[in-house]
């Protein structure tokens, strides 16, 4: 969930978060874990950051090119995610290739296609896995 993501922009703790929201810190640590949360919380939240209630269903799978992790990365994994913007992207690439490596394995198995679909589709697992690691999205 995005909460975490507003939580810290604002600096606020869980503990503070808790208090405003009218919530148990527990539960904010739940939420931010990924568990799912009661409407009655979410509306809390929403009322709290001041966003609509979808806002906070939202999964954060675009890359934030403005954190300053992101930043920190080196010049060439960036230039490797040059014009990906969201985790959809690279998800589609990577089961591109899987099902071509499997189409060309079963059609006519080719010394260098075949392989290199495969070797492609775990590039893009590999970045992904990475990316998401990093929490960049």
């Amino acid at each position: 969930m995005i909460v975490k993501k507003l939580r810290e922009r604002r600096n606020w703790s869980q503990e503070q978060l808790a208090i405003m929201a009218g919530l148990s810190t527990r539960t904010i640590q739940r939420i931010e874990s990924g568990n799912k949360a009661s409407i009655e919380s979410l509306n809390a939240l929403a009322s709290v950051f001041e966003v609509d209630i979808s806002k906070l269903k939202e999964e954060i799978i675009v890359i934030d090119k403005s954190s300053e992790s992101w930043k920190a990365e080196s010049p060439f994994f960036k230039f490797m995610l040059w014009g990906v913007k969201a985790r959809k992207q690279i998800l589609t690439m990577e089961f591109l290739c899987l099902a071509l490596g499997l189409i060309s394995w079963g059609v006519k198995p080719d010394i260098f296609a075949t392989p290199a679909f495969f070797l492609m589709s775990y590039i893009f697992a590999s970045i992904k896995y990475y990316v998401d690691r990093k929490k960049h999205w």
